[in-house]
Parts: structure tokens; C-alpha cells; sequence
């Protein structure tokens, strides 16, 4: 990256800020304030490190390129890639996506801006996408609940051990046997998480723990097999399930998804869990992800499930809804407690999979397996031919060729004829097939395995190396309606339309959520994402292939960590909770090395992130709150006291900071003096960078480790709750213990900014969701460090305008010096609650009807909403905001007046659908028009949410998560108005007296 130069384009800066020059002026009247920099010196407390204008803390030359110099820039950085046709396998398998989800899904802001499904009623369209999703998965593995994805195959391996250890309530006690087939990424990140929570783990052969010699037939916790093994054999799984069943453990398989189209499913297998990877359902390579991992387990495991769960419930008015089920998982309720972080989703792969199925149905996956069978049967034919063998006659995809001392010479025979294969061994070569496997591939792959070319295309070889019969599937799958009639690309088309009409993205509307920033993803960012030159390439591509990619990465890190404050930053995790957890894997590591294992205990403050406390247990610390003072802040003495008696035993602390409160806490820096004296780590949590970026840096403040979002700060897309990027950054002497990638990956050089770091990974992928971070490269590309800071400064100043404009209808709880908040602001109702019956939540219905999403609901205290705007929002639509706000405090002051009952009102039996203003019976005490058009500007661009309310326990206690029958709904609830396509016939799961 460059500076910029003289080009007649207006600067990037001035069209991602909404509110620039005139526009900005009233939003710093309104705080007394000339110039956005004045700013600065009034929200942030004295004393702090704040960086002088255009500074970080060294030069850089980075940044501020016009959008056609940035396209051009990344281009290049594109064409030092060396694409191969990918046979390597390992789980990542090229794929067709389909030109309209390409275009219509991850082209669409409608699906790419939307946030996660918290506020169930403007989130129809993408449960119901991710609906079709957990229907697939459950179909295909054959078991009942899933979930709405993981973040990728390894990490999916690894949720099923920590899952085992959940309904067991221990990790001590038994041992987790991990199937030695499996691919090594899933063993390596699975063991990782077991050593981290002092879980035994061992691998073994599938006939090991069928006769039980490989741990004396002792008690188990569970086992994890490979349906299909790394090196491509079909395993017939019944006997070690039943063995593991007999030993008191439960079972889970790793599945190949496509495989299941014409394999025996896990759940016929009697398996208790299914996990794998959906990548191959029609989302790209990208260089290891983002990819949609997934499970799906047995009836009785479904309150053990991790991440989020779409379920089917009813509205007010007793129709059909979708919204996310068994919410109390959620972290900032449970805590250290939680199930997971719920965070691990990949919504936006998961949707283009489910689409994908919709796209093919089960006829076209079949035909997809079948091809990719047909093609490596080709293969092994060719191989026995010319005299070589095959390690395994029953195989899917993946053949594993023996070739006597000659495998090395192999592989660089199919590179230098553009084919990557993998290199198992010596004398073994692995190769897979998959839908875009062609003849010429065929043809190509045989000459560089056996020397010579065929002489012509080897007929259909299928038929001699048959898949197993007594191991092939016999049930039927993917039988609900939406899977056959949008087949058609005009009834797909209008499908994806109809779902993405019913939510409201960014596209639509400011999302004023705090805590996640939703900001402008900006069209120029993900220009060329999708580019064969980028997506196109497999994790394990050797690196003389990848100097695009590499370059870009190093690049991106270096910035990362020059922005923050620390020295290094590895780009693995795929979340921000994941960032956390491989921060605090690091920190251990640490004090493992210098002889400090005593140190096991981590600090949170009350009002932390509720992913600190969980990510926190995830690595195998003990959690002890920090209690909060009156201001919002940390409360000193409370720490100083947990210190003086906990002192010897501390690892670490996590702080947020700004802090959760919206607030700059003007002693951060005495709170990580404190705990650096009592020998202890600080970890900041990097959520909040977009009210840092460019006035104080982390690493400034004495933080030792934070994660950094690339989802938030550095506008990568939401995607309707995932993909989400947590880099992680730290001080150089917690570098060596960053996460490494698996092994196998190509040797990282020495230019590589991760070349050197030895933790274990924590992705199955050494760069975790890659893909996605060429977006975030041209966000850095676009802005220079000068942009960057006036970015920060114009997202506190919205921030402040709106609490400013608001207090008097809706206070603001926590603030700063002189009044001032930071990015985000917590509007306090809870006087209002007492006094009119009105509740927080009834307000963020109530917006709705003005067409707003709701800002966050309580949290981080109850009966608050956390506002916040961004520096993207156009003045315009900030006012609007304001308008709506305090017109529906005018609505609470009639409540409190007497004039209607709370219960009749407007607020209360909100959001109102078009079937309920349009119908011809209304007995409500306000007016259709009061109720649809309570401002006059809605009447042109009104949206109108496809359900009322919906009713959250009834679909706890009567858990449905996938797509119902309507039969089933019917006799559950009585008959219902369907908003989705129809279903086959599925149980209605009912929660237990005692889980209720």
C-alpha cells in the first residue's frame, strides 16, 4: 500500500463518514464544540497516551489510496497467487457456487449487512435461510437437532469433545478416544482444547476401541470417529459405536456432507453427534475459510448443543415465526457457564450451503456425489493399470496411491502440470475429486502419478470399486418442499428476494446496536473477494503458490498491530471469541513456561463482554468478577481487595475499553499497573476499537494481549452473524505462543508475520477465514492514519449528539468528563418502566414500526437500550432517530397520564404487521394509521415486519429446529397460518418439566 496520489476521485474517508463538513457542524454545535478535534481532548481522560494527530506511534506511509488505486493494488497482490487445480483434500474441495447465490447472497447486502438475529421479528428471512440449513444438516447426518453452524471442521471436532464432557459433568473420570483417520488439523485442534481443560485425550484406530485395547476397556466420555478417513477409507461404524455405547461414552462421527448424500448417515450408525464441514455445498475455498462448520446430535443433547439454534415458535397473533432458540445459553446470562461462545457461527456460509441445496435439491447432490465417486474410481482404475495400487478399494473421494519411494516426485509432477496433490508419505500420494473434477483432470492426475497418459478417457469405473452396499443409505433426505420447487433460477431468484425483504439490514436502516459496531461495508471492499486468484486457493497450497496471499495477510497484521500498540498479530481466530480464547491460551503458555502454573485465575469485571467469562473457562482459568462502580467503571478498591487475596493465583484480567458502560475510564491505567504488580496479564478486549482507532492504542494503555474485530472496526460485513475475524495482538513476549498453523501447512518464510510462533492452532486453517480479510485490507488500503482517527472521532461524536438529543426523553446512564461518552451510549428506562409499565423491550419493538432496529437490549444493564451509531450515519438518518425516539416517549407519557392502558397500547402490541393494519377487523384503542405510520415520513418507505411479536418461551418449551409440518405445528398448537413453504412430517421436541 501507498500513499495516495493526485487522482479526481473524492477521498474514500469523506463517503464512508455520514456526517462530514456541513453535515457535521450541527452534530458539534450540539456539543459545544468548533472542530472534531476539540473533540478529542474533551472525551478522553487526561493523563491517558493519546496519539497526537497522524500518529501511531511511528510513520506509516500506509493507507489513503482512491477506491480504483485500491482495486488495482489488491489485483496485484492477487496475481502473485499461482491458482492450481486443488486435489489436496484434507476437508477443503473446490466447488461450484452457483452464479445467483454468488450474485444474490454474497453480493447482497441485504444478506452480507444484516446482524445477527437477536430482534427475531425483522430476521425472518435469514432463520429461515439458516432454518433450511440446520433441515439439511439434520437430514443428511440423520439425527434431529442441529445448529445454525460452527466456524469450521476442526473446531466443529472439538465443540463434540467439550460437548461430551458437558452431559458427563466432569472431564476427569474417563478418557475422549479421537480416531486416528481423522484429518490432522481436527486432532491437533481438538487435543489443543483438551490439554487446555484437562481432558484426557488419545487417538486410536476404530478397531482399537471396538475390542477396547487401545485404553483396557476403561470407562469413556465419548469418542470421535471418522466417517470417511483422512486418507480416504469408508469405515463401517457400528461396532465402535456400540463398543464406545457399552463403555458409557457417547459417539460422535465426522462426515463429509457430501458423502452422506449416498453413505450410510451417522445417525443410522446409532451415533449420538455429527460434525463436519459444509464448505463443499457451494462456498469457496478462500484460502481456509470462512466456511460453515456444523453438528447435529440426538434428542436429548439438544440443550448441550453449542452456538445458536434456530427454532419455531408462534406470534401474538398465533402464526408461524422462527427466532433463536434456548437464549438463555447466551454468555452475557450465563457466563463462564455458557454452552459456548454463541458467537462461533458462520451464518453467512451457512446460508449460501443451505441455498445450495436448495439450488441442486437431493437429485442434484446425489448426482454431485456421484460424479465426485465416479471421477476417483477413474482414478484408482488408471493407477491399477499401470501396476501401481491403491491403499483402500472402499473409498468416497479421496484415494490414498501407493507409489514406492515416489511419492515426493509425484506430487511435484501433478504442480508442475498445475494439479496440487497431497503429500502423505514416501511412498503414498493422497488425491480427492469433487464436482468440477473433469476428464482432462483425469487424464492429467494419471500422467503425473504413473508416468504415461492415458491414451484416451478411461470409461466409467464406478461399477468396479462400487461403494460398500451394506454401508450405503437407504433413507431418504432433504424432502421438505423448499428443497424442489426453486429449481428454476426465476423461482430461486424471487425466493432469495422474498426471504431478504423480510429482515432489515444496513441496506434498509442505521442497526444503532453498541457493543457490535455496524458500519459501512463499503462495495469497493469486496470488489474482487470472490476473484479465483483469491477464493480459488486451498489452506494447504504450497507457499511458492500463495505470494499474494501472504504478502496481503503480512501486510494486513503488521498494520493491525501498529494501529494497536503491539508488536505481533496473528490472523487464526475466526471470531472475536475465539481471538479471546487464543489470547489466554497464550498467556497460559506463558506462564506455564516460566514456571507460574499456580496463576489460573482471570479477572472480569461485571460489566465485561459476556464472551470474556466463557472464553475465559473455555481456557481452563477460573473466572472471579470485578464488581462495578457507581460511575460504570471498575471499582479500584473491589480489585484491590481481590488482588491482596488472590494476588498469587492471578493470570490475568480482562478489560473492555472503552468499557461496556460507553465510557473512557479515566484509571485504566492504574488497573493494569495493579494487576502487572501483582504479577498478572492484561488482556484488553479489542470490541470497542472503533473508539480507539487512531486517538489511544491498547498497547498504550498496558494491555499484554487483545483481539481486534475485523467485523466491527475494520468493516468486514456481519453476515447475519458470521463471518466474524478476531485477530489476536500481543507484546512480544507472549509472540511465541500465538497459534501456529496445523501441521502440515507450508512452512511459513521468514517475511511472513506469523513465521515464527509455536502455539497450538486453534482453526483447522493456518489463516483461519482468510477470505474475508482482503476486505478489511481495503478498508486499511482506503484509509490513512489520518482517516482513521477522523473516523473514531465522528463515531463518539454521533454517539454524543444522540445522547445529547435524547436526555431529556431518555437519560443517559453512564458518561465521561464533562458528559461526554464514547462510540456508544446507555439510554437508562427504568424509571420510566416503574412509572408507565413500559419495558425496554416494548421500545425496541416499538421502532420497528418506525422502521429502526433496536439497539442493544439490557445490556450490560437490564432495562437500559446501549445506542450506537457509528460514524457512518448521514445526519439525516441520525435525526430520524431522534425523531422516532422521542416519539415514542410521548406514547409512554400518555401511558403514564392515563390515557391508555399499557397493555392496549401501541408499544405494548408491537411491531404490527400489514395483515393487521389491512384487516378488516381492528378493536384496538389507536388508530391503523397511528399503528403503521406513527411518522408521517414512513408513509412512502414504509417496511412492515412479516410477524408481530413473538412469543419467546412458547417455542423454548416446544422446540422445533427444523422446518416444521404443518401437521406437526397444528397439533401442537392448533391450526396456524404457515409463513414457510411446507415440511415433511418431523416430532415437535417438548422440553422436560425439569429443563423448563
Amino acid at each position: 500500500m501507498t500513499r495516495r496520489r493526485d487522482v479526481p476521485h473524492v477521498p474514500f474517508v469523506l463517503r464512508h463518514i455520514g456526517a462530514t463538513g456541513d453535515y457535521q457542524n450541527p452534530v458539534l454545535r450540539a456539543l459545544g464544540l468548533h472542530e472534531l478535534e476539540d473533540l478529542a481532548a474533551a472525551v478522553v481522560p487526561t493523563g491517558l497516551p493519546v496519539l497526537p494527530p497522524g500518529e501511531h506511534g511511528a510513520p506509516s506511509a500506509a493507507g489513503g489510496l482512491s477506491e480504483p488505486e485500491a482495486i488495482e493494488a489488491l489485483r496485484s497482490l492477487a496475481s502473485l497467487n499461482d491458482p492450481h487445480i486443488e486435489m489436496i483434500g484434507r476437508g477443503y474441495h473446490p466447488t461450484h457456487t452457483p452464479a445467483v447465490i454468488a450474485r444474490d447472497v454474497l453480493g447482497n447486502p441485504a444478506w452480507t449487512t444484516a446482524y445477527t438475529p437477536y430482534q427475531a421479528e425483522i430476521s425472518q428471512g435469514r432463520l429461515e435461510a439458516q432454518l433450511l440449513f440446520q433441515t439439511l444438516i439434520s437430514d443428511l447426518t440423520g439425527l434431529p437437532v442441529a445448529c445454525a453452524s460452527l466456524l469450521d471442521e476442526a473446531t466443529a471436532v472439538a465443540e463434540a469433545v467439550l460437548l461430551m464432557a458437558r452431559a458427563a459433568r466432569t472431564t476427569t473420570g474417563g478418557a475422549v478416544l479421537l480416531d486416528s483417520g481423522l484429518h490432522p488439523q481436527c486432532l491437533e485442534v481438538a487435543l489443543a482444547r483438551c490439554r487446555a481443560l484437562g481432558i484426557h485425550a488419545l487417538t486410536a484406530e476404530p478397531a482399537a476401541i471396538e475390542d477396547g485395547s487401545e485404553d483396557s476397556g476403561k470407562k469413556l466420555l465419548g469418542a470421535v470417529l471418522a466417517h470417511t478417513t483422512t486418507r480416504g477409507a469408508i469405515q463401517d461404524l457400528d461396532g465402535p459405536i456400540a463398543a464406545v455405547h457399552r463403555r458409557g461414552g457417547l459417539v460422535a462421527v465426522d462426515a463429509d456432507p457430501l458423502a452422506l448424500a449416498l453413505l450410510k448417515e451417522p445417525g443410522a450408525a446409532g451415533a449420538d453427534i455429527a460434525v463436519g464441514s459444509a464448505q463443499r455445498l457451494g462456498v469457496p475455498l478462500f484460502f481456509g475459510g470462512p466456511h460453515p462448520g456444523f453438528m447435529a446430535v440426538s434428542d436429548k443433547l439438544r440443550r448441550q448443543i453449542p452456538g445458536r439454534i434456530v427454532g419455531v415458535s408462534r406470534d401474538s397473533e398465533g402464526h408461524e415465526a422462527f427466532r433463536l432458540a434456548l437464549q438463555t445459553r447466551e454468555q452475557h446470562i450465563r457466563r463462564e457457564k455458557a454452552t459456548s461462545n454463541i458467537c462461533t457461527a458462520q451464518a453467512l456460509l451457512a446460508v449460501v450451503a443451505a441455498f445450495y441445496a436448495v439450488h441442486h435439491g437431493p437429485e442434484g447432490l446425489r448426482r454431485i456425489a456421484d460424479h465426485a465417486h465416479a471421477q476417483a474410481a477413474r482414478i484408482a482404475a488408471g493407477v491399477l493399470d499401470a501396476g501401481l495400487a491403491v491403499e483402500h478399494e472402499n473409498f468416497f473421494d479421496t484415494l490414498s496411491v501407493i507409489t514406492p519411494g515416489g511419492a515426493e516426485q509425484a506430487v511435484a509432477r501433478a504442480e508442475e502440470r498445475g494439479y496440487n496433490l497431497r503429500l502423505l508419505d514416501a511412498d503414498h500420494v493422497g488425491l480427492s475429486t469433487n464436482e468440477t473434477t473433469t476428464d482432462e483432470d483425469i487424464a492429467a492426475v494419471l500422467e503425473a502419478l504413473t508416468g504415461r497418459r492415458p491414451a484416451e478417457p478411461e470409461p466409467d469405473n464406478a461399477r468396479v470399486f462400487p461403494l460398500p452396499h451394506a454401508l450405503r443409505r437407504e433413507s431418504a433426505f432433504l424432502t421438505h418442499p423448499a428443497f424442489h420447487v426453486h429449481r428454476c433460477e426465476p423461482a430461486l431468484v424471487r425466493y432469495l428476494r422474498r426471504l431478504a425483504d423480510r429482515d432489515l439490514a444496513l441496506d434498509r436502516t442505521m442497526i444503532p446496536l453498541g457493543s457490535c459496531t455496524l458500519k459501512l461495508n463499503a462495495a469497493v471492499e469486496s470488489a474482487l473477494w470472490l476473484t479465483p486468484e483469491l477464493a480459488g486457493i486451498h489452506p494447504y497450497a504450497p507457499s511458492s503458490q500463495t505470494h499474494g496471499w501472504r504478502r496481503l495477510l503480512t501486510q494486513l497484521s503488521e498494520r493491525l498491530a501498529t494501529l494497536s500498540g503491539y508488536d505481533r498479530v496473528s490472523l487464526q481466530p475466526a471470531s472475536g471469541a475465539q481471538g479471546e480464547l487464543a489470547g489466554l491460551l497464550a498467556i497460559k503458555h506463558y506462564l506455564h513456561e516460566m514456571g507460574e502454573d499456580r496463576r489460573n485465575l482471570c479477572l472480569v469485571p461485571a460489566s465485561a463482554h459476556g464472551t470474556n467469562a466463557a472464553s475465559a473457562a473455555g481456557a481452563g482459568l477460573a473466572v472471579k468478577t470485578v464488581a462495578t462502580a457507581p460511575d460504570g467503571s471498575i471499582d479500584i478498591e473491589d480489585l484491590k481487595a481481590t488482588l491482596a487475596e488472590h494476588g498469587d493465583r492471578l493470570a490475568a484480567i480482562m478489560l473492555t475499553y472503552p468499557s461496556t458502560h460507553g465510557v473512557f475510564e479515566p484509571q485504566v491505567t492504574e488497573v493494569t499497573r495493579l494487576v502487572h504488580e501483582a504479577g498478572g496479564q492484561v488482556y484488553i478486549d479489542g470490541a470497542n476499537l472503533n473508539a480507539l482507532a487512531g486517538l489511544l492504542r491498547p498497547g498504550d494503555l498496558g494491555g499484554d494481549v487483545s483481539h481486534l474485530n475485523l467485523h466491527k472496526t475494520f468493516a468486514v460485513p456481519h453476515g447475519g452473524g458470521g463471518p466474524g475475524v478476531g485477530p489476536v495482538a500481543v507484546k512480544k513476549h507472549l509472540a511465541p505462543y500465538l497459534p501456529a498453523g496445523p501441521s502440515g501447512s507450508p512452512a511459513p518464510e521468514e517475511a511472513d508475520a506469523d513465521h515464527d510462533f509455536h502455539g497450538s492452532p486453534v482453526m483447522g486453517a493456518r489463516f483461519g477465514s482468510a477470505g474475508v480479510m482482503p476486505l478489511a485490507w481495503s478498508y486499511l488500503a482506503l484509509m490513512d492514519d489520518v482517516d482513521l482517527r477522523r473516523a473514531t472521532l465522528s463515531a463518539i461524536a454521533n454517539a454524543n449528539y444522540l445522547s445529547r438529543q435524547l436526555q431529556d426523553c431518555f437519560p443517559t446512564l453512564y458518561s465521561g468528563p464533562g458528559g461526554l461518552v464514547a462510540h456508544e451510549c446507555i439510554l437508562d428506562l427504568r424509571e420510566l418502566t416503574a412509572r408507565s409499565g413500559v419495558t425496554a423491550e416494548d421500545v425496541a419493538k416499538r421502532l420497528i414500526d418506525y422502521g429502526f432496529h433496536a439497539p442493544t437490549l439490557s445490556f450490560p444493564v437490564a432495562g437500559t437500550l446501549m445506542v450506537e451509531p457509528t460514524e457512518s450515519e448521514p445526519l439525516e438518518e441520525l435525526d430520524r432517530f431522534v425523531t422516532a425516539m422521542r416519539s415514542i416517549r410521548g406514547e409512554i407519557d400518555e401511558i403514564i397520564a392515563g390515557r391508555i392502558a399499557v397493555e392496549d397500547s401501541a408499544l405494548r402490541r408491537s411491531p404490527h404487521t400489514l395483515d393487521q393494519v389491512a384487516s378488516d377487523d381492528w378493536d384496538r384503542p389507536y388508530s391503523r394509521r397511528r399503528a403503521a405510520f406513527p411518522e408521517p415520513s414512513l408513509v412512502r418507505d414504509k417496511y412492515f415486519p412479516p410477524v408481530s411479536r413473538i412469543d419467546n418461551a412458547w417455542g423454548d418449551r416446544h422446540l422445533t429446529c427444523i422446518c416444521p409440518a404443518p401437521e406437526d405445528v397444528e397439533a401442537a398448537t392448533g391450526p396456524l397460518r404457515s409463513t414457510a413453504t411446507g415440511s415433511t412430517a418431523r416430532p415437535t421436541a417438548v422440553l422436560t418439566a425439569e429443563e423448563k
